[in-house]
């Protein structure tokens, strides 16, 4: 009966202090875990993301052809740096004109 209160006096000392410290740092551990977590998130996404694995799929998917008349639709597009001026319909005008 006696060596179960001795080891259970020597198992209180033993977690006291590291309660202790639990209690005092609590909000500490808890953000350097999440930082932690989130860490080890970001560099898995990105393990993920730049991993080239060659699994050998080939799309059965063919490139195919453009014919003439899409061929000329694209090529009468104006570029990004082209302005361009909208076309209001009859009677309208534009409020955020000059």
């Amino acid at each position: 009966m006696a060596d179960k209160v001795v080891i259970k006096k020597s198992q209180n000392s033993i977690l006291k202090p590291i309660g202790a410290f639990v209690r005092r740092f609590h909000l500490l551990i808890f953000f350097i875990f999440i930082v932690g977590c989130l860490a080890a998130a970001v560099i898995l996404i990105n393990n993920i993301l730049t991993d080239t694995t060659d699994d050998g799929y080939m799309s059965p998917i063919n490139a195919g052809t453009i014919d003439q008349a899409t061929l000329d639709k694209v090529q009468s597009m104006h570029t990004s740096d082209q302005p361009t001026t909208p076309t209001l319909p009859e009677g309208r005008i534009n409020p955020f004109s000059e």
